[in-house]
């Protein structure tokens, strides 16, 4: 079976950035969207990013425009107003599909991984959330209304 460490990205700025990049740091793999009532869900991803980055762990969040259109900027706009409005500093990817045939592979593998409530494969929302160990292995998936603080123990037992 694929590791994440498989796949790459492009970040919001338009570079390539394969996910090995990461090897051997806890990731955090979030689907975001800048108009949605989880959007808050970026400071929360921003103070566990702060708080255990120097112990390894990696917050990366990848736009995605599927679900009522909820995050139709630019990458550009979509970069400034998290920055701006969150304060975001963990790396932020290019916007992508996590569902469908044009799904990014490295949401069909997240997705594969660790399915949802009755074996789903599909991202329901905004805001699902990937835990993947520091050997590249996903974890856990968690639903949107999961708040980023009430994941902090299971990244603590992680690092």
């Amino acid at each position: 079976m694929a590791s994440v460490y498989d796949f790459s990205g492009k970040t919001i700025t338009g570079a390539d950035k394969p996910i090995a990049d990461f090897k051997g740091q806890v990731i955090l793999v979030v689907n975001t969207a800048s108009k949605c009532g989880f959007t808050p869900q970026f400071k929360g991803l921003e103070d566990l990013y702060e708080k255990y980055k120097d112990k390894g762990l990696m917050v990366l969040g990848f736009p995605c425009n599927q679900f009522l259109s909820q995050d139709p900027g630019s990458d550009g706009e979509i970069s400034e107003f998290c920055q701006l409005n969150y304060g975001v500093t963990f790396p932020m990817f290019a916007k992508i599909d996590v569902n469908g045939d044009d799904a990014h592979p490295l949401f069909k593998h997240l997705t594969a991984a660790a399915p949802g409530l009755l074996g789903s494969k599909a991202v329901k929302w905004n805001f699902t959330k990937f835990l993947v160990d520091r050997k590249g292995k996903v974890i856990k998936r968690y639903a949107p209304a999961t708040k980023p603080e009430d994941i902090a123990s299971d990244i603590e037992k992680l690092l």
